[in-house]
C-alpha cells in the first residue's frame, strides 16, 4: 500500500532517537517512549487551495528531514512501518 498525502499534508517517517547524548549521558527509557519530534519525510501533498483558487507551494520536499510540533501528527500505519502524518505549517525547521 501507498501512502498519497491530499492537500496540504505531509507523511513523515520517525527519525529513530539515540539513546545517548552527545556528552556520553545514558537517557531512561520514559525519554525514549515519547513521541519523536523529527523525521524524514517520504512523501508531500500537492499543496492546499488559497481563498483565490490557486494552490500554495509546499515547503518541504521528499528527503527533507525536519523537526515539527510534538503533538501535530497523526500516526498511521501501512505495511508495517509507522509513519506520522503532519501539516506543512506544522514543520518549523528542516535539518540541514
Amino acid at each position: 500500500m501507498k501512502l498519497r498525502p491530499l492537500g496540504d499534508h505531509v507523511i513523515v517517517k520517525p527519525l529513530p532517537k539515540e539513546e545517548t547524548t552527545k556528552f556520553g549521558i545514558i537517557l531512561p527509557d520514559t525519554v525514549g517512549n515519547e513521541r519523536p519530534e523529527q523525521g524524514e519525510v517520504v512523501a508531500v501533498g500537492p499543496g492546499k487551495f488559497t481563498e483565490d483558487g490557486k494552490r500554495e507551494e509546499m515547503s518541504v520536499k521528499v528527503g527533507d528531514k525536519v523537526m515539527f510540533k510534538k503533538y501535530a501528527a497523526d500516526e498511521v500505519k501501512a505495511d508495517g512501518e509507522e509513519y506520522l502524518v503532519i501539516k506543512d505549517s506544522d514543520v518549523f525547521a528542516v535539518l540541514e
